[in-house]
């Protein structure tokens, strides 16, 4: 078992925020679906029978997610960075996990997704043109990259070349 393990609290959409991520993701899969019994009903107020939490895999790393009730919420303090090796992978998560979300929250790599989660799309490439941030290039490359929405691997590359 993995020491730490991402745990995300939704109102009830658990299962189907689950179902959702590992259809996107490679080398992914719901792992275990644990329902709420009798016991503790008056504090969490759900129905026996329905979903508690769900453990899921996603490219390989374990989530857990918890249907919780509307308490909580998730905000842009927390999010999920998806490394991109080409434009066409940024373009495919881009779509994927930005379906169905805000789409006002989308700034510099950044969406919301349909569940209010929030993640970073971004080309590797793009990490290491940053990498130097006195020179040149890296700042041209930042420029670019905070006037656009979906990150532009090929006008990134423009913009660090000059």
């Amino acid at each position: 078992m993995k020491r730490i393990t991402p745990f995300l609290w939704f109102d009830h959409e658990a299962e189907q925020a689950a179902k959702h991520y590992v259809s996107i993701f490679p080398n992914s899969r719901i792992v275990k679906v644990a329902r709420y019994g009798e016991a503790g009903k008056e504090v969490h107020g759900r129905a026996p029978g329905s979903v508690m939490t769900v453990e899921f895999d996603l490219d390989a790393e374990r989530f857990m997610a918890l249907n919780g009730g509307p308490l909580f919420k998730f905000n842009e303090s927390v999010s999920f960075m998806v490394h991109c090796a080409t434009q066409k992978d940024v373009d495919y998560y881009w779509d994927k996990l930005g379906a169905g979300g805000d789409p006002k929250a989308r700034q510099c790599g950044w969406l919301k997704d349909k569940f209010g989660l929030s993640w970073q799309v971004v080309p590797t490439e793009m990490l290491a043109m940053l990498d130097d941030p006195g020179s040149p290039k890296s700042q041209r490359a930042f420029k670019a990259m905070m006037g656009m929405k979906k990150l532009d691997l090929e006008a990134l590359r423009r913009a660090y070349a000059g």
